[in-house]
């Protein structure tokens, strides 16, 4: 049974926090998988520290992570969270990405934006993607949380975004293991970490309706022999059964 708040405040206000997803044990389990993962990528000639996109190369990012490991598949497609996604973009959606963001401390923030912005042209006008964000580790303005404009999910243009946008924005707090529902509209960027000792990782895996081209080629970055192993839910998040007619409609006569 979904909680009619959660929807209400999401649209409400742009963000709703779903507490509590994950246990202990299967919030140490994702750390460590996105650790190798990030091992991984480096080994693959994968840079995880990008100073165009984080300054200060104190940011560990890793992408693609369904074709990492079976805990970030079961993540995507996790029965207490993507029923909310459905309620909020709509039942016809797939993952466009699934990404990780780590704030050692020191990190810095990246430029403002928001994500729909980066899959369709503008105007935007309803809500067409989401993220759900997964907190490995509580997330405060300490540790560098997303910092985000409130009210900016109802933009539906660039020219309605002020001068000084970053400076107006605040911090999304949460604990770990809860997720972040986050309108595809609001503007938002990673908050500075400005511990001295407390790293804050975050999964973003970001949903849109399913007409929209994905950010990830989920045929590529998946191994082929891996595809069978995917439950059909994921294999049609991931749209791999349509190829490039996801969720597409066919005339049988």
């Amino acid at each position: 049974m979904l909680d009619e708040t959660i929807i209400d405040r999401f649209h409400d206000d742009g963000w709703a926090v779903l507490p509590d997803v994950l246990t202990a044990d299967q919030i140490t389990t994702a750390r460590a998988e996105l650790a190798a993962a990030a091992r991984a990528s480096e080994a693959a000639g994968m840079p995880v520290r990008l100073e165009a996109l984080d300054p200060g190369g104190c940011n560990i990012r890793v992408y693609d992570l369904v074709a990492h490991s079976p805990c970030f598949a079961d993540l995507a497609a996790h029965p207490m969270v993507l029923p909310y996604v459905r309620a909020t973009i709509g039942d016809d959606v797939i993952l466009s990405n699934f990404t990780a963001n780590t704030a050692l401390p020191g990190s810095r923030s990246m430029n403002p934006h928001n994500d729909q912005s980066t899959v369709m042209p503008e105007p935007w006008p309803e809500v067409f993607a989401m993220n759900a964000i997964w907190c490995l580790h509580d997330t405060d303005e300490g540790n560098g949380a997303t910092r985000y404009l409130p009210g900016s999910h109802r933009f539906t243009s660039f020219a309605e975004v002020p001068d000084h946008a970053t400076a107006a924005m605040m911090p999304f707090e949460a604990t770990a293991g809860s997720v972040i529902l986050m309108h595809g509209r609001m503007w938002h960027t990673s908050g500075e970490n400005r511990s001295t000792d407390r790293e804050r990782s975050l999964l973003f895996a970001f949903y849109t309706r399913a007409f929209l081209r994905p950010q990830t080629n989920w045929w590529r970055s998946i191994p082929a022999d891996r595809h069978s192993e995917l439950s059909p839910e994921l294999r049609g998040l991931l749209a791999l059964d349509f190829g490039n007619m996801a969720h597409g409609t066919y005339l049988t006569s």
